[in-house]
């Protein structure tokens, strides 16, 4: 049972389904949720799949309770005229109670306990939610409507003339619920989320050690310094708001700016020390009131602890673009990263996190140049002007890029770049349409929006970043620790994943290996298992928990997935496997992995082990696609070699006795009755051929 899907992976729909009516017969049997229901379980998953960022099925926070409960299905779950509502926070309960229940819940979300509580919160609301038609989507609003007027919404022919109707102005409808929804659809965006790319796991020390960096960072000292100048009592301010001269100063000395302060005739020409107090502001930590500016008291926990302010200021430093980049006013912009700057950074320190090779500065300029020529219409002006605009914008970049330095939240160095830099894949493109007008062909590649084609600008400057990294040394810019925290931090107020070694050391057994399974590389995996081994009372009980856990999953793929990155993360794990081949419970599943790494050939297997691993299979077939797929699967092979697979499996000492009184179910019935089915097809389609060809001959 996978718990993470790719975006367009056409097996989620048919594993949320499954998965789904599981649920909806587990709370039936254990009277968890008797009202569930699998249709709106269904929809759960599918807004975790496709409403959210990160996608992880089985990770919930009180944040996705109240965004599914409250958002989602009432925007996507179509209740029609006459139809019960049914019960969306039980049928979620039954859901999240499943997923503890059976090992699939993400330890990273919020416990089980935490989310009934956000259910239970989140139940109250939700009826008039979904009552409430500026809360629906267009499609349910149009669907609705439609019931409400007669229409037989499953006949497609008569939802079609409904459209025309209402194409044409015929059709009475709640014009206002309408506008909210399209003015919400617009702003908000639609339902379907948009998929972030995942993030490798980062290593990160102890936060006493990044709270000492963060204290040797002069620049945390100069706004801690311009807090405690402008104090409790405060300061005059000019009449524009600015630094009185004097005191501007007084600052460059008292905060060591270096700042020069010969022949300056107004606090405007001393950029860091204004620099400075625009970022204060920006970070809370001194306000602005009747032409004076206060330290703010709220801020006195954060002025003492250097790491909190140290997340203040770099927080702050999203929102500094006018005093950074802009002229005098703070709005006069000088480049083209004025107007994309708070798209850009994110993008760059998002590009910097978890990179395992520091980013040459030739193609991260290159690549926010792609931004440039997104956002702006450079192909119309001569190649000298942009060659002009992208050196004052890369004049820019590189002053951001010296602030965040100086924050210590980015090291640059000197060296070569790493060969993966250079594979640009732009030499040779293949042909395909034109781009449309003004789109470089480096974003079409990137986007996937249209194939590559042959374009000799792109071409050229893709000749000139690979020359230009392989001749020599080039500066290369890594994250720091600080940085690589605040960055995960933002990753995950945003809804993504960015795996941390050591979050999962308390993790229960099964929620530690779901997570290695489906988020971490081999490396991260085994240092993952070392802590969460180092934490229990020895190595032998923390590997008896994480075997009991393969032992115990009902699922037949995940206890593979399981097994497999439990021996991929042992230096033993080989050996691991092999001394499974006769363990009663765990045999079939160590076999599997065995042969699909290729240390054991079928020709190795003995006669009990080759109907184990017979049975596996069929099991497998049966947990991945339901029983549907499995008789399309068996009867390609048709029926008497359908029979004798079963048969193996039946006869096998799996110990899945519940898979296999399945599999006795299928052969006794929809075995028999599909393969009937094809054989009355095939007799049909035979006599409709001699049919035919009887016709021909006749017309000879």
């Amino acid at each position: 049972m996978r718990m993470l899907f790719e975006p367009d992976d056409e097996e989620f729909d048919a594993a949320a389904e499954m998965l789904a009516s599981r649920v909806e017969e587990w709370a039936r049997e254990h009277g968890e949720g008797a009202d569930a229901d699998a249709f709106v379980v269904q929809s759960a998953l599918d807004y975790r799949h496709r409403g959210t960022a990160d996608g992880r099925l089985g990770l919930w926070r009180a944040a996705h309770v109240e965004g599914v409960l409250l958002d989602w299905l009432p925007r996507t779950l179509t209740v029609l005229p006459g139809q019960p509502l049914p019960d969306g926070p039980g049928s979620l309960l039954a859901l999240l109670r499943y997923f503890d229940a059976f090992g699939l819940a993400d330890p990273r979300g919020d416990g089980l306990t935490a989310l009934e509580s956000a259910v239970s919160s989140a139940s109250g609301e939700f009826g008039a939610r979904m009552a409430d038609r500026t809360r629906w989507g267009p499609a349910k609003f149009w669907a609705v409507t439609a019931a409400e007027q007669g229409v037989d919404i499953m006949n497609q022919a008569a939802m079609a003339r409904f459209a025309e109707r209402a194409r044409r102005g015929e059709v009475p409808y709640d014009r206002e619920a309408l506008d909210a929804i399209m003015t919400r659809h617009m702003t908000a965006g639609p339902a379907q989320g948009e998929r972030a790319e995942p993030q490798l796991p980062v290593t990160l020390p102890e936060e006493d050690v990044l709270r000492e960096r963060a204290a040797a960072v002069p620049l945390i000292g100069q706004l801690a310094g311009l807090a405690g100048w402008a104090g409790s009592e405060g300061r005059d301010l000019t009449k524009t708001g600015r630094l009185r001269l004097a005191d501007a100063r007084d600052l460059v000395r008292v905060l060591d700016t270096g700042d020069p302060v010969e022949q300056v005739r107004t606090s405007a020409e001393l950029p860091r020390v204004n620099l400075l107090f625009a970022w204060a502001k920006q970070a809370r930590l001194i306000r602005v009131a009747k032409g004076r500016v206060y330290a703010v008291a709220k801020a006195r926990p954060v002025l003492a602890d250097p790491l909190a302010l140290w997340e203040r200021a770099f927080e702050a430093f999203f929102e500094l673009r006018g005093p950074l980049l802009g002229g005098p006013d703070g709005y006069d912009a000088t480049s083209m990263l004025f107007d994309v700057y708070q798209d850009v950074l994110p993008d760059i320190l998002n590009t910097l996190y978890s990179l395992p090779y520091p980013m040459p500065w030739p193609r991260l300029r290159d690549s926010v140049h792609l931004a440039y020529r997104m956002s702006f219409t450079l192909g119309e002006a001569p190649e000298r002007e942009q060659r002009a605009w992208l050196l004052d914008a890369d004049h820019d970049l590189r002053h951001v890029l010296d602030l965040l330095e100086r924050l210590g939240a980015i090291t640059r160095e000197q060296g070569m770049a790493d060969p993966v830099f250079l594979d640009t894949a732009l030499d040779e493109p293949p042909a395909g349409p034109q781009l449309p007008t003004g789109m470089p062909a480096e974003l079409a590649q990137l986007l996937g929006s249209l194939p590559a084609v042959p374009d000799p600008s792109a071409a050229a400057r893709a000749k000139e970043l690979r020359a230009e990294l392989a001749s020599g040394p080039v500066e290369l810019i890594r994250l720091t620790d600080l940085g690589t925290r605040a960055v995960r931090r933002r990753l995950i107020a945003q809804g993504r994943s960015a795996p941390l070694v050591g979050e999962l050391t308390h993790a229960p057994a099964a929620g530690l290996l779901g997570v290695l399974a489906q988020e971490y590389d081999p490396e991260h995996a085994e240092a993952e298992l070392a802590a969460w081994t180092a934490a229990h009372d020895s190595p032998g009980h923390a590997r008896r928990l994480l075997l009991e856990t393969v032992r115990t999953t009902p699922f037949r793929t995940r206890a593979a997935a399981l097994l497999d990155t439990l021996a991929t993360a042992l230096p033993d794990g080989t050996e691991l496997l092999r001394s499974l081949r006769g363990d009663p419970d765990l045999a079939p599943t160590a076999l599997t992995v065995l042969t699909q790494r290729g240390a054991l050939d079928h020709e190795d297997l003995t006669d009990t082990e080759a109907a184990l691993m017979v049975a596996e299979s069929l099991l497998q077939l049966l947990d991945l696609g339901g029983e549907q797929a499995l008789l399309e699967a068996l009867l390609v092979q048709g029926r008497a070699e359908a029979e004798t697979a079963i048969g193996a499996a039946l006869a096998s000492a799996h110990p899945d006795r519940a898979g296999l009184e399945a599999l006795r179910h299928l052969a006794d019935g929809p075995l028999r009755a599909k393969a009937a089915q094809l054989v009355r097809q095939n007799a049909t389609g035979t006599r409709a051929r001699r049919s035919t060809t009887k016709k021909r001959k006749r017309r000879r």
